[in-house]
């Protein structure tokens, strides 16, 4: 059967509350049953001394039926003012005078109980003690004070002095009825106030375990709510929404890229069945399918590379790609990756400014990561140069980096835009329209590119006139274990309903 946290815990408390009752129950009692004996025994310590002075005076006339009656008078006395009663014996341990007889079960001390007697005035000061019946001497227990009646180095009898075992019963008995009173009531005191300790500290628990199950069935809005304070539990609640937001965040990203991506695919593929279809019904005249096939095969390129940055990042983001770096001139990265685009710049009529095979700076990185990430950047910049604008590099030795710029003129990146250009899937132009090209990965690929290299890249920018990338990397061969990793902050998505430029 199901255990709840809350049964869990006041099962262990009050086992915990029970075994420490018993345990103070318990050695309370030893406490005060060997103090009650103590001072029982005390008691009668001091009876058997004033009784031994009284009867002293008048041992030797004990046989006198007179001198008899008026000892015994005296021993009642004392013994009703004490509660106790006291016996005399002789020297063999003959009862010749006694205050009450009545729990006396013989007349004749055994010799064993004398001798203790004896050992006792010897080795511990003067006085036996005992609890029991005294070799059934009694009926029942009594508590023994026992001293023997000496004179000239000579025992000539013995003094018992006696108080019933049954005090102590008595005594165990009034104790364990107010001490159970007393537990009981601090129980039932210590129970309410767990139960409501208990509501206290899993009301928060039960919010958290309910937020937790409508998360799981789908809900990615629920919050952990009213849950304030410095506590564990207050931590587990806003690390719980701190994670629900994050797995909202990446859902609804998530959701977004997936339309992009639907987007992205339907679009260049609706585009080439019409073409295909045309050229197939007729419609397209057979002048004009070359033009149309060149068409068809740009959006192929398209496809193939929006499917290729997704494999790229799938294996960036796994860790499987293994980075290969070395030492290389980043100015021959630059001019062959602008090299491979000339056709397109042509088509746009862009002007390339700083491009220069004379110039050598080493850079230590994996060459090809650096082309894709150089690729990436200037594909972006082609993009959203207009005609007749300029597009120009530059690099930059800083100490142990280098610093390498790709600027463009144009309408540049507003600045609400700027924080998220890194982001996965975000898109500046939401509208789909001219130059809203690409699903928002080749930006956030850079990035991971050049963590990976490690360095560090940035955007900067003037809205309505120009952008400009900069990206960092070591010129130097570092230490070991030097080289950036993926972490959290490369592979975070953007913000909500966010898709790249």
């Amino acid at each position: 059967m199901r255990k709840s946290i809350s049964v869990a815990f006041f099962s262990t408390v009050a086992t915990l509350l029970i075994l420490g009752v018993a345990v103070m129950g318990l050695s309370q009692l030893v406490l005060f049953s060997r103090y009650f004996a103590q001072e029982r025994f005390d008691t009668l310590d001091d009876v058997g001394e004033l009784a031994g002075r009284t009867v002293g005076y008048f041992w030797d006339d004990i046989t006198r039926r007179e001198e008899m009656d008026s000892a015994l008078d005296q021993l009642d006395l004392i013994g009703e003012s004490a509660n106790v009663y006291l016996f005399f014996t002789d020297a063999q341990g003959q009862v010749v005078l006694a205050s009450s007889s009545d729990h006396l079960a013989r007349e004749q001390i055994p010799g064993e109980v004398l001798d203790n007697v004896e050992r006792a005035a010897q080795e511990a000061g003067g006085v036996y003690h005992e609890l029991g019946r005294m070799k059934d001497s009694f009926d029942e227990e009594f508590y023994v004070s026992a001293r023997p009646i000496a004179r000239d180095n000579v025992t000539e009898g013995y003094i018992f002095v006696c108080a019933s075992g049954q005090m102590l019963d008595d005594f165990v008995g009034r104790f364990a009825s107010n001490f159970l009173l007393s537990a009981c009531l601090m129980l039932i005191c210590a129970s309410v106030l767990t139960m409501f300790l208990m509501r206290s500290l899993t009301e928060p628990l039960h919010r958290i375990s309910e937020a937790a199950q409508k998360f799981g069935g789908g809900d990615f809005s629920v919050r952990v709510e009213d849950v304030e304070g410095d506590g564990e539990i207050a931590d587990l609640a806003r690390t719980f929404n701190t994670m629900a937001a994050n797995l909202q965040q990446i859902d609804s990203s998530r959701g977004q890229f997936m339309g992009n991506i639907a987007h992205e695919l339907r679009t260049p593929m609706t585009t080439i069945k019409g073409f295909i279809d045309g050229i197939l019904d007729g419609t397209i005249p057979p002048e004009l399918h070359n033009h149309y096939l060149q068409l068809v095969s740009q959006e192929t390129g398209r496809l193939a590379r929006l499917v290729q940055n997704m494999l790229d990042l799938s294996k960036l983001e796994s860790g499987e790609y293994q980075v290969n770096a070395r030492m290389f001139n980043i100015w021959e990265t630059l001019t062959g990756v602008a090299l491979s685009a000339e056709q397109r710049i042509n088509d746009g009529q862009i002007d390339l400014e700083g491009l220069t095979m004379d110039e050598r700076v080493l850079v230590y990185a994996d060459p090809d990561l650096i082309h894709q990430v150089v690729y990436n950047l200037l594909d972006n910049a082609i993009k959203f140069t207009p005609a007749g604008g300029v597009i120009r590099f530059s690099v930059e030795k800083l100490g142990p980096e280098a610093e390498i710029s790709i600027w463009n003129s144009g309408q540049g990146i507003s600045p609400e835009a700027l924080p998220f250009v890194f982001e996965r899937f975000y898109k500046e132009d939401q509208s789909r329209g001219l130059h809203a090209r690409g699903a928002g990965l080749g930006l956030h690929i850079c990035k991971v590119l050049v963590n990976l290299s490690g360095g560090q890249i940035r955007v900067e920018s003037k809205q309505g006139e120009w952008c400009r990338f900069v990206f960092t990397l070591p010129v130097e061969v570092p230490g070991r274990g030097d080289l950036l990793k993926l972490t959290d902050d490369t592979t975070a998505p953007g913000p909500e309903g966010a898709a790249r430029r």
